[in-house]
């Protein structure tokens, strides 16, 4: 089996379609169906069925599909690690970013890891959460951060810091008279959420605590990213829940950031990793991000 063959099945899984998987690898068609052929023989399977209206994949093939990406992946971290130690580094931390999480400490964990050991290569994976608990499983990732804890058996989730529940509103907004906004006044007014496909663990979290009220929620939309939330409030078309490290951080001009009355509600970052003796430098980075100064995080802007 060559890489040849691999790279030839991810195009057709993806596109589902010989023709434009030729295109998109700028070879004929013909070579290609050969390629797959040779794939299936070497495997015992077919990995795609075809008809003259459409391509799919098989079950074989759809198994298949969940793990070749791990190879290529495996390949590139062979490369980087390889890159890295011609760098002058002597070591290296896999570190998967998932989720949504609160970016409000992870600014000051990587300068102290730079400052206490600059020999070792942080590198961040931006990944859904999925791929970071298969990939903890797989050793692709050495740790990752979350927001969800609910990360399954052999994976364990450290609590690694807490970032404040706030209320982003446009400045323009009525509600910007309250210093402190009690919920049940929020939730009158229309919602922005995240997206459970997108940040699991925040979505949850924020969820958990609408759920101790009755009201019936006006959620305008559930969206992917921190960065089209704030869009919404900016333009004054909803109410946004996120931590004040996401509305301290936005770029859209005009969102302001008010406190929920009483007990402030907080939203928790994990740590997650293979629930296995960890490497020493490993151990090292889960210290740090233990004595990370709980102050140290950004703080939403607040006008008076």
């Amino acid at each position: 089996m060559e890489f040849r063959h691999l790279r030839y099945f991810l195009a057709v899984a993806e596109e589902l379609h010989f023709a434009r998987a030729a295109a998109r690898l700028h070879i004929d068609q013909s070579p290609l169906s050969r390629s797959i052929k040779e794939l299936e023989d070497e495997l015992g399977s077919q990995l795609f069925t075809r008809t003259t209206r459409s391509t799919q994949l098989t079950r074989a093939g759809r198994v298949f599909l969940e793990r070749v990406p791990r190879i290529f992946t495996a390949l590139e971290q062979a490369r980087d690690g390889v890159k890295s130690a011609a760098n002058g580094f002597h070591g290296q931390l896999r570190i998967a970013l998932s989720d949504g999480i609160t970016p409000s400490r992870l600014p000051a964990l990587l300068a102290r890891s730079r400052e206490e050991e600059p020999e070792v290569e942080i590198r961040l994976f931006e990944v859904p959460l999925d791929q970071q608990i298969r990939g903890l499983h797989d050793d692709q990732y050495d740790a990752g951060f979350s927001m969800a804890n609910e990360v399954g058996d052999g994976i364990a989730a450290i609590p690694a810091w807490e970032d404040e529940l706030m209320v982003a509103l446009s400045s323009r907004h009525p509600l910007l008279e309250y210093r402190r906004i009690p919920l049940e006044i929020v939730l009158q007014h229309r919602l922005v959420l995240g997206d459970p496909a997108f940040c699991q663990g925040h979505t949850r979290q924020v969820d958990r605590i609408l759920q101790k009220r009755d009201e019936e929620l006006q959620i305008l939309q559930r969206v992917a990213t921190f960065d089209v939330m704030m869009a919404l409030v900016s333009a004054g078309l909803a109410v946004g829940l996120a931590g004040a490290a996401h509305i301290a951080s936005s770029r859209e001009p005009g969102v302001l950031a008010r406190p929920l009355a009483g007990t402030p509600p907080m939203l928790a970052t994990y740590l997650l990793r293979r629930d296995a003796e960890p490497s020493p430098m490993l151990v090292r980075f889960i210290e740090r991000v233990a004595s990370i100064d709980s102050g140290s995080g950004d703080t939403a802007a607040d006008d008076s």
